[in-house]
């Protein structure tokens, strides 16, 4: 994986070959449905008012205690709205920032695979080197045994995501029993992409990172507006951490980005005193998981409910020896459906026949792909 490849994202890739196709798709994730009417009606009075110059660096005051009282509210954790939390253009930019704010030329950086597709760009980029390790082929929760493994000297980070993309799996209790007693041995530094923080199906629940007594000052954790309120073009979002780490992360911000979105963060604020929004996220993409899943009843994919996100995998290898990529373009062009080819979460593109399906859509959206899929 090359810093300054101009190779083309898989996401780009595929969505431009749908064009093409004119097929129907759930490759890229975004809900089909926009943000919720609160949202919009705040929206609406705030840019009335005339919130329209520049919000402070760290983000507006009032979001950032909104912020806090919703971390506790949701988890029983206080964070200091002042020097904690900052305000963000999104999920991606928060975690490139706090990568270049924190690792430095010939650090380490653990990367769990399958893996988003901006985590290795941003750590070589800064001179960085990934080591990759794969997650439970069956689970894909940390394998921590090999990560212990490959903990040096020059580990400085290591970045996690739960609930994952795009397996959509989710950490249980082991797991943050298993990070908190490598942490105590070990001084590495936590990166956490928590961006599908609310969306967990099955009663389970998610822990922010940050929030382990044994990472006290030493993770950051990455959450988005956009994926809990159906906003991903706003590209605004947050990050959480001690004070230590976040002035590091301010000290890159503030060049980088300097501020987001005045009116938008006047509006958030506003938005997130909907306490039964959060509550309702996980119901209502697990119906939509279980509709879908309903409907590939008797199609020849293996199918592992994700336990997380709106991300579904499909395993597919009793229908074809195909590639995931070659498999993904034929479907496109012959079957006006687009999916995602998840080689393209690993850095040396692993194939296990694999493909990621987007279930954020309609229920006749849903449907019309499960026929198609269905039909091979």
């Amino acid at each position: 994986m090359g810093v300054l490849s101009p190779e083309t994202t898989i996401f780009t890739r595929m969505s431009a070959l749908a064009r093409q196709h004119q097929a129907l798709n759930l490759g890229q994730g975004f809900p089909d449905e926009g943000p919720p009417d609160f949202l919009i009606e705040a929206v609406t009075r705030v840019i009335q008012s005339g919130f329209h110059q520049y919000a402070p660096m760290a983000g507006v005051p009032e979001l950032r205690e909104a912020i806090s009282k919703k971390i506790f509210k949701n988890y029983g954790y206080r964070s200091d709205p002042e020097k904690e939390i900052t305000v963000t253009a999104g999920g991606t930019q928060a975690l490139f920032t706090a990568i270049a704010a924190l690792v430095q030329p010939g650090d380490e950086v653990i990367i769990p695979e399958p893996a988003y597709d901006c985590y290795a760009p941003a750590v070589e980029l800064v001179g960085g080197r990934c080591v990759f390790v794969p997650l439970n082929e069956k689970t894909f929760r940390p394998d921590w045994n090999i990560i212990s493994s490959r903990l040096t000297e020059h580990t400085r980070m290591i970045i996690f995501n739960t609930p994952h993309n795009p397996s959509g799996a989710v950490w249980i209790e082991e797991d943050y029993a298993a990070l908190s007693a490598l942490a105590s041995q070990h001084p590495f530094l936590v990166l956490s992409d928590e961006v599908y923080e609310h969306i967990t199906f099955d009663g389970r629940k998610h822990i922010p990172l940050c929030t382990l007594p044994s990472l006290e000052n030493r993770c950051l954790s990455v959450y988005s507006f956009g994926k809990v309120f159906h906003c991903t073009g706003w590209k605004m979002g947050y990050i959480v951490g001690g004070p230590r780490l976040t002035e590091k992360f301010r000290q890159v911000h503030q060049y980088n980005v300097f501020s987001v979105n005045t009116p938008l963060q006047s509006a958030l604020a506003q938005a997130l005193e909907n306490d039964t929004w959060f509550a309702s996220l996980g119901p209502y993409f697990q119906r939509k998981r279980d509709l879908f899943i309903s409907w590939m009843q008797g199609s020849k994919f293996h199918i592992q409910p994700a336990r997380g996100t709106y991300f579904q995998l499909l395993q597919y290898g009793e229908i074809t020896p195909e590639d995931d990529l070659a498999f993904a373009e034929r479907l496109t062009q012959e079957k006006k459906l687009t999916l995602i080819p998840v080689s393209f979460f690993y850095h040396r593109r692993e194939d296990h026949r694999l493909l990621r399906l987007c279930f954020a859509k309609s229920d006749d959206t849903l449907r019309t792909a499960a026929e198609i899929l269905c039909s091979l």
